[in-house]
């Protein structure tokens, strides 16, 4: 998935396939700095196994950041940072009847030793969460750095925009 013809340097998991309206955000974000990245569905609770081969396989082809979206007891991205040392993004899904805030206590609630950067409950994390990996890639790629440059860049432009029409008014 993502940019073609690249090789994935991002994984993104989710607990269930009803975390992608969620989680597309993500990607949109990634497609939008031309990151290229994988993205799957994997529970740490239903599907251990094939959750640790995929963080197995992320890291042989060269994946530098992964992010797991979960929601209910959310403890994909704490599984998966368990099994590696490459960054681990959580992101807490709204889909129990906490409205996501018992995904929140469980990414962010990690026991010394075993981080999790914990983005925002739901879409506006998610989307975060791709922006967040970009910064790390974008730590040694300037490619990425000046396409997250541009992206500031434009969301100021638009907030200037707005501000303009509304005075108008």
């Amino acid at each position: 998935m993502g940019v073609d013809d690249m090789k994935p340097r991002v994984l993104i998991m989710m607990g269930s396939d009803s975390d992608l309206s969620v989680m597309k955000k993500t990607g949109e974000m990634l497609d939008e700095l031309n990151i290229a990245y994988d993205m799957t569905v994997s529970s740490a609770h239903r599907t251990p196994e094939r959750t640790l081969k995929l963080v197995r396989d992320g890291e042989k082809k060269g994946i530098e950041v992964i992010i797991a979206g979960a929601g209910a007891a959310a403890h994909l991205a704490g599984v998966i940072a368990s099994h590696t040392i490459l960054p681990v993004i959580g992101v807490p899904i709204d889909s129990s009847p906490l409205n996501g805030i018992d995904s929140l206590y469980s990414t962010v609630q990690m026991p010394p030793g075993i981080p999790v950067a914990t983005m925002a409950v739901g879409k506006a994390g998610a989307k975060n969460a791709g922006i967040f990996a970009a910064q790390i890639i974008g730590l040694k790629d300037s490619t990425v750095a000046k396409a997250l440059t541009a992206y500031r860049k434009k969301m100021a432009a638009e907030v200037e925009m707005k501000a303009k029409k509304l005075e108008k008014k």
